[in-house]
């Protein structure tokens, strides 16, 4: 490596990222680094071997030395630019936080000249596209083309993609996922390959041979359970009447668009008392965190998008979601690339959570992945993988805390001083929608499942004791409670108060066969 060389990096620890390999660094993380962008490191970083190894790990993805772009003495600055973004359009996908990040570092000749290094080449035409679709402006030196074929502006073998619209002034075909205002992408990992091969199969055959009102019922019972562990995951523990408010809401979701105004009416249902919330969306500034205990001064773990950036990003949000839907996109990425991004965002002072989760809900229905009319009780599934939840909306807020210049307010909120919509608009989603796919995966295996052969049990175990003691609903649902509690056997107390009408025959024969039915299943 020549030491004149404008990107390349070989620092033994780069940005907290200790190498796996001695080589060098290049791509999007060399091109952060060495014009000092203030924007956070995307992993994986690519890293060039010294030898001939080739593997990946989830900081870094090593490449053997003949996939080293060139950046010498020789080239211009922006000559070697051009070099590192062709080697991250081709290994790495498309960064717009980095692209955008330019638009604002590089003069318009600069970004011409970038432009025009192979002004018809299908590198420097998506380089192109990408510049002018964040900026939307033109260059002004740059004339459309016309004599070439049309390039996609995303591999689809690298990131996922819609089926898009043809740019003639650039001659690529438009398969962002998104709009300039909201635009979150997400990598092809195994993982996500696997799952949704596995949940394609799983989704049309799931809920076959059950009974249609077995099914209905549960999804009654698991719309309140969702609702319950939706305030769960917020730290409340709602009165009952409240979470089934909240449940009616989600029941309904797929049935109305998203809109500013579906917003805010969401955000009523959700916070019942009001008096002591500022509604709607936010004049202020937000964050998520706790205050110091001895000066109330904030101590962010997640800091909200700027008051003033609200209406694009939400506008943003809102175009993506009606495109998403126009497309033949999968319902998980979509429900995990518009429901976390409205988390991020943040745009209320309080109810954000929960409406995040509804998306969830919405974006599954809309997109018809919802079988039967059943609500996926994805709530439940992530409050059991809690911890899971926390680090994957940690790994999106974290590495942001460094890039965000705020003050402490009179109130002890904060107030971002810097320029900050780029981080909301434009951020890899791959985990949250990995962990998303494990929620719905969860959903199909188990928590449907669970509740409908409970149902199936109780239905049996009502029937039984219907034939033998003739004993009514409400008596059949309080012995079930009891019996439950006790592990199958019931109190003293039961025996003494509710059941004492019972003889010890009958209760070791109930007993036995409450066990049988829901307990040996």
């Amino acid at each position: 490596m020549s030491i004149s060389a404008h990107f390349y990096s070989d620092a033994p620890v780069f940005h907290g990222l200790e190498r796996p390999e001695k080589g060098t660094i290049v791509g999007y993380a060399a091109i952060i680094d060495k014009l000092g962008l203030n924007i956070p490191i995307q992993k994986p970083v690519a890293l060039i071997c010294n030898q001939n190894k080739s593997f990946e790990t989830e900081d870094w993805r090593v490449f053997p030395p003949s996939y080293l772009p060139e950046d010498n003495e020789k080239l211009s600055r922006i000559e070697a630019l051009y070099k590192h973004l062709v080697f991250s359009l081709k290994y790495e996908g498309v960064n717009l936080l980095v692209f955008s990040a330019l638009t604002r570092y590089f003069s318009e000749e600069e970004l011409y000249e970038l432009t025009d290094i192979e002004p018809t080449g299908q590198y420097s035409r998506r380089i192109w596209f990408f510049l002018e679709w964040i900026m939307e402006k033109e260059i002004p030196q740059k004339k459309a083309l016309t004599k070439k074929s049309y390039v996609p502006a995303i591999d689809s073998n690298l990131q996922f993609a819609i089926n898009g619209t043809k740019s003639k002034r650039h001659l690529v075909i438009n398969n962002l996922p998104g709009t300039p205002y909201f635009c979150p992408l997400i990598r092809r990992t195994a993982k996500l390959e696997f799952s949704q091969a596995d949940l394609e199969k799983k989704k049309t055959e799931y809920l076959k041979g059950i009974r249609k009102d077995i099914i209905q019922r549960a999804s009654s019972f698991l719309l309140l359970k969702d609702s319950k562990a939706s305030f769960t995951i917020e730290g409340e523990s709602p009165p009952s009447k409240r979470a089934a408010r909240w449940g009616q809401a989600i029941g309904q979701a797929g049935t109305k668009d998203l809109s500013e105004d579906e917003f805010v009416r969401l955000q009523q249902v959700v916070i019942e008392n009001s008096r002591f919330v500022e509604m709607g969306f936010r004049k202020k500034g937000g964050f998520i965190g706790e205050h110091d205990r001895t000066t109330g001064a904030p101590i962010p773990d997640h800091i909200s998008a700027k008051p003033d950036d609200l209406p694009k990003l939400i506008k943003g949000l809102l175009a993506t979601n009606q495109l998403l839907l126009e497309n033949d996109f999968a319902a998980v990425m979509a429900a995990a690339k518009i429901a976390f991004g409205f988390v991020f965002i943040h745009p209320f002072v309080d109810g954000n959570g929960r409406i995040h989760r509804y998306i969830i809900h919405h974006l599954l229905a809309k997109k018809k992945f919802s079988q039967q009319g059943v609500i996926f009780p994805v709530s439940a599934s992530i409050l059991d993988h809690i911890d899971d939840y926390r680090k994957i909306l940690e790994d999106y807020s974290h590495p942001l805390l460094d890039h965000i210049d705020w003050a402490q307010t009179p109130d002890n909120n904060v107030q971002v001083m810097n320029d900050t919509l780029d981080y909301y608009r434009f951020f890899d989603i791959t985990k949250q929608t990995e962990f998303l796919y494990d929620c719905v995966n969860d959903t199909i295996d188990n928590i449907i499942p669970q509740e409908i052969q409970y149902l199936t049990a109780y239905d049996a175990f009502k029937r039984w004791l219907d034939d033998e003691y003739e004993m009514p609903d409400k008596m059949v649902a309080l012995l079930v409670r009891f019996l439950e509690q006790n592990g199958g056997k019931l109190s003293k107390r039961a025996l003494e108060k509710e059941f004492v009408n019972l003889k010890a025959e009958e209760v070791r024969e109930i007993e036995e066969t409450f066990r049988e039915l829901f307990m040996e299943s």
